[in-house]
């Protein structure tokens, strides 16, 4: 029961001194004590009354309150008969504590309090046991048949007082309980999601608890049996790995350690009801996958463009329903790699990358059902539309962002491949045509090793990044990194140990500035004759000519592989 009706019972005689923001708190239990440490008898959720005859002073109250706090006690209740009106110390140690205070009337006893709670709890979780039945019928008459995880979401709010969220494993939120309006913020909801990775990957039974800015929420997985059974069959043989990154959940602000079995079991059938609508929402996306496939298959065959044109036709419909414009397409690849290599990464990949190419503003799965992925050994494709744009703008700077990807799944996406796994993205430019879907395959696919010679778990990469030249160097081999650096700075490095001559700082410098002797000369406070001298050296050490463009451009990557 909530505080609020004990307040509510004009019988109970009870008068709020403090905690008004607190009346939402749930008594699970009453508890009449004047010792001055009662802490042994306490478990939490009680609401304590007392007589005050452990008071002697001012300095008495401070530590009592304390002590009922830390030990979870819901509430306090002060008597008036022996000591009349309860002392302003008491009133501001609650306070302090934000433990709500009320005073009894001397008119009541503190056994009519005692039978009050104790018949409404019982009554409550006899009610609650009572109605787990007509709730399940409830909820599988209700929904999903089509209704989305909003109806039993609803059904949690009206009938258990529950705020609850599904959320994707990347953090975007899928629905939301009509109480639970407006939402979760972002950054909440990507906390959540990496501690139900988290949580998952370490092998601990659900529901997971955790506190996430000062609230307690339960994480409840969603699984399915229908999606990904993978090599060993069964879904309760499955390695974890194959659905973890992957699977909803459901976060409810409560507490769920000492809930009943019976309600534990309630939530376990949402679970499952939610689950049903997923299995239902993955079988619609079926089409969508076939299309990315045949596409997919075309380009990578070298087919022809009025051919791919064609089928790109057929797709834009399915892709971008009611917008009638033939889109702009991005191309976007994923690859999921697991140490070991026994677990194939592209189904992960494929339904990994349906959950996060959705704005991470909007709520809800409908707009996930305008992109088509297709999924080749550990890699996934996706096929993204992007509505025409207006004839100002020539489609470079619209559509998806590898940064912006990358920002939006990194810590809960890294929670959930622990130390075992990776994943990397490449984002390609929007091409206009069927003409330009193989440059952007391989535009993101290129990108895509770019992200996977960066340090992380995971890691972006888009086609923007793809014009330095600097970015190519992780893809050469170390062995000719080795040698080509040693050839050319080892010379200068030794004669920098022995002559403390700082070749090495100079050379930089001299490339920074393009050569310039003036600019290189002023940055290092050299006189130029003490620069030309420093250069002569270096290209004595290295014969080779820095007024070459093709000597500089070494120096240049030498330095930048060292």
């Amino acid at each position: 029961m909530r505080l609020r009706a004990l307040l509510d019972t004009d019988a109970l005689g009870l008068r709020l001194l403090g905690g008004e923001d607190e009346l939402d708190r749930t008594v699970r239990g009453v508890m009449t004590t004047d010792l001055r440490d009662p802490s042994r008898y306490l478990s939490g959720g009680e609401l304590v009354l007392t007589g005050l005859a452990w008071r002697r002073d001012a300095t008495d109250s401070e530590p009592f309150v304390r002590i009922l706090a830390s030990a979870g006690v819901t509430a306090l209740a002060a008597g008036e008969a022996e000591l009349g009106p309860i002392p302003e110390d008491l009133v501001a140690a609650c306070a302090r504590h934000r433990l709500p205070l009320f005073a009894v009337n001397e008119s009541v006893a503190f056994a009519t309090i005692t039978e009050h709670v104790v018949r409404q709890v019982s009554g409550e979780r006899a009610g609650d046991l009572a109605a787990v039945v007509d709730r399940h019928r409830r909820m599988m008459t209700s929904g999903p048949a089509g209704g989305g995880p909003d109806v039993v979401l609803d059904l949690l709010g009206s009938d258990l007082d529950l705020r609850a969220w599904v959320l994707s494993p990347a953090g975007r939120l899928i629905a939301g309980s009509p109480g639970a309006e407006p939402g979760l913020p972002s950054a909440v909801c990507a906390a959540l999601a990496g501690e139900h990775l988290a949580a998952v990957r370490t092998g601990r039974r659900g529901p997971y608890r955790v506190a996430v800015g000062g609230t307690t929420y339960s994480l409840f997985p969603i699984r399915s049996s229908g999606r990904g059974t993978g090599t060993a069959g069964a879904p309760g043989s499955r390695d974890v790995r194959e659905t973890v990154l992957s699977d909803w959940l459901l976060a409810v602000e409560a507490d769920a350690g000492d809930w009943p079995a019976e309600r534990l079991d309630l939530l376990e059938g949402v679970t499952q009801l939610i689950s049903v609508e997923r299995d239902r929402r993955d079988a619609a996306r079926t089409v969508r996958r076939r299309l990315a496939q045949e596409v997919l298959e075309l380009v990578q065959s070298g087919a022809a463009p009025g051919e791919i044109a064609a089928r790109l036709r057929v797709a834009a419909p399915v892709l971008l329903p009611g917008l009638g414009a033939a889109p702009h397409w991005q191309v976007v690849v994923a690859r999921v790699e697991w140490d070991g290599g026994e677990i194939e990464g592209g189904p992960v990949a494929q339904a990994l990358l349906e959950e996060i190419l959705v704005d991470p503003l909007s709520s809800g799965p409908e707009p996930s059902d305008r992109i088509a992925v297709a999924h080749t050994g550990d890699e996934a494709i996706a096929l993204v539309p992007l509505p025409a744009v207006s004839s100002e703008h020539d489609g470079s700077e619209a559509g998806l962002h590898a940064d912006t990807l990358l920002a939006a799944v990194r810590d809960p996406l890294a929670a959930g491949l622990d130390d075992d796994g990776r994943l990397t993205l490449g984002v390609s430019a929007s091409v206009h045509s069927a003409e330009g879907l193989r440059g952007a395959l391989e535009e993101a696919r290129h990108a895509r090793r770019v992200a996977a010679a960066r340090a992380g778990r995971v890691c972006a990469a888009g086609h923007q990044e793809l014009a330095s030249h600097v970015l190519l160097l992780p893809f050469v081999p170390d062995d000719v990194r080795r040698a080509f650096t040693a050839r050319l700075l080892d010379p200068l490095r030794d004669y920098d140990r022995r002559h403390r001559a700082e070749l090495i700082p100079t050379l930089e410098a001299f490339l920074d500035c393009d050569g310039s002797w003036t600019r290189c000369a002023a940055r290092l406070h050299l006189h130029v004759n003490t620069l030309r001298y420093r250069v002569g050296r270096i290209e004595q050490l290295t014969s080779r000519d820095l007024s070459r463009l093709e000597d500089k451009l070494d120096f240049f990557l030498a330095l930048r592989m060292s």
